[in-house]
């Protein structure tokens, strides 16, 4: 799929919608490209009883979106669907928002591969993801 610039990238994956949970949980596409997709997901709502950011919170932003790229990079009648996700948690965020900044690692035909890098509002790593997906043609209609 040829390159798809922020602004198209970001009404793709406006249009296309984030699914019930990550809209549940708030999270807000910023910026949406083959090269970088960007997120945020604030902290409130989304804690541990202690009221520190939930890991899982982490890795429902990273495979949000991780996943809506590698969809973005398969292209019409094609369907990425998550095959292993790992992360690595090395801060807990306790207010404010965080941001996923998502890069791809790998893009080939029938595998991607994507990396999350989660930091607070002060800038600080929190949390690292990695996703791998695999391509496969959609079902049909």
């Amino acid at each position: 799929m040829s390159d798809v610039a922020t602004s198209e990238g970001l009404d793709w994956a406006t249009a296309r919608g984030m699914g019930a949970l990550a809209q549940k949980m708030g999270m807000e596409f910023v910026e949406f490209s083959l090269e970088r997709c960007v997120a945020t997901l604030p902290v409130e709502g989304n804690t541990q009883p202690v009221g520190l950011m939930h890991g899982g919170a982490y890795v429902v932003l990273g495979e949000s979106l991780g996943s809506m790229a590698a969809n973005l990079h398969a292209g019409p009648g094609r369907l990425a669907v998550g095959v292993d996700i790992n992360a690595t948690h090395t801060r807990s965020a306790t207010s404010g928002v965080v941001t996923g900044v998502c890069t791809p690692v790998h893009l080939g035909r029938s595998i991607t591969v994507h990396e999350i890098v989660v930091t607070d509002d002060q800038g600080r790593r929190c949390s690292t993801i990695r996703i791998t997906n695999m391509i496969k043609d959609a079902p049909a209609a």
